[in-house]
C-alpha cells in the first residue's frame, strides 16, 4: 500500500492536468489517488480544477483559442498554491 504522504499538495498541483489527461504512470496515479484520500483540500482543488475545465469545454462552442485553453492549463499548474 502506497503512503499517502508521499505525495506533498504542491506535487499534486504540479501533475493534476496529466492526472486528468490520463498521462501520469500507474505509481504516481496511486501516489496520487493515495493523497486525495486525506487531504480535503486537495479534493476541493480538484473539484474546482473541473468544475473549471468543464466551464472552458462550454466555452467551445464560443470557439476558445487553443492558445488560451492552454494557456489557462499551464497557469492552473504552474501557480504557487498555497494549500
Amino acid at each position: 500500500m502506497i503512503d499517502p504522504h508521499d505525495m506533498v499538495c504542491q506535487e499534486l498541483v504540479e501533475v493534476l492536468t496529466e492526472y486528468l489527461d490520463g498521462a501520469l504512470s500507474a505509481h504516481d496515479r496511486a501516489r496520487l489517488e493515495a493523497h486525495l484520500s486525506v487531504c480535503d483540500d486537495c479534493r476541493v482543488y480538484l473539484d474546482q480544477f473541473k468544475t473549471t475545465i468543464a466551464l472552458a469545454d462550454e466555452a467551445k462552442a464560443e470557439k476558445l483559442p487553443p492558445e488560451l485553453r492552454n494557456f489557462l492549463k499551464n497557469a492552473f499548474r504552474t501557480h504557487d498554491f498555497r494549500i
